[in-house]
């Protein structure tokens, strides 16, 4: 529970399942407004209704393919003509595809910047004007540990985690003089349905299943985290200290580590 979340409203993308559904679950717990934003409509139909039924808030849901600039835009405009302000955005829509520089395509490549960075960028501005005026507010971006340590065959899905984090760390410090906080999560593997796109094969699953991290436990780092100053949340630890290693020592650690890191 977050007590600093009641009455408040958290847009979250990607929340027609996984980590975003269950983040949607707690806000509402915690007496907040969940908006819902997916590109499943039947999906966040059925998660909108069952979080108003359970927990008696305003659950409003929303259509939309991040990817779609325009849409963005329009999209916003109409939560924003609807709610007071969104306190909290969480930006979680994004996938990965698992492959090599020669075997990604271009079009693969396309779509993971468009959800993954673009589309995450654009509903960020689309907040924060309002975030700005009221100066408060919180934009919570979901990267990744791949955007911290880059494996082999995640080339392009790690590029996009990159550059989430390079906007995340740039946008804190441009807002450093105001109550507008700026979080980036970078977990590792989440136990949720995006390996179904990642990796059709099975094996990455396979190999490092037995790490996986537990999808309600993520979520409920993410919503404790809401409102606070908390510059990072990165899950699990140990994967970060192999993460700070590789920034220090990335000859040594691409030697040692680089043939475990290819099990995908």
């Amino acid at each position: 529970m977050n007590e600093k979340l009641k009455n408040r409203f958290v847009a979250i993308t990607g929340a027609s399942g996984g980590i975003g559904e269950k983040m949607a679950v707690l806000v509402a717990k915690s007496g907040g407004h969940p908006i819902l934003i997916a590109r499943r409509s039947d999906r966040l139909a059925a998660v909108a209704e069952n979080i108003t039924k359970q927990y008696d808030v305003n659950c409003m849901y929303h259509q939309l393919d991040v990817s779609d600039l325009h849409a963005v835009q329009q999209t916003f405009e109409r939560i924003l003509a609807d709610v007071p302000q969104i306190d909290v955005l969480v930006n979680n829509a994004g996938f990965g595809i698992f492959n090599t520089v020669a075997d990604a395509s271009l079009e693969e490549m396309k779509s993971m910047f468009e959800v993954n960075v673009f589309g995450l960028i654009a509903c960020t501005k689309m907040v924060l004007p309002s975030m700005q005026k009221k100066n408060e507010g919180h934009i919570i971006n979901i990267a990744s540990q791949a955007g911290k340590l880059a494996t082999p065959k995640s080339s392009l899905y790690s590029a996009s985690k990159h550059a989430v984090l390079g906007f995340t760390n740039s946008l804190r410090m441009e807002l450093l003089e105001t109550n507008v906080h700026v979080t980036s999560v970078n977990p590792g593997p989440i136990k949720t349905n995006f390996f179904e796109i990642a990796d059709t094969s099975g094996n990455y699953v396979k190999n490092v299943e037995r790490f996986m991290l537990n999808p309600d436990k993520v979520s409920e780092k993410i919503v404790n985290a809401m409102l606070t100053s908390r510059r990072e949340i990165n899950l699990p630890g140990w994967m970060n200290a192999g993460s700070s290693f590789y920034q220090l020592m990335p000859r040594l650690f691409e030697k040692v580590a680089g043939k475990a890191l290819s099990r995908k």
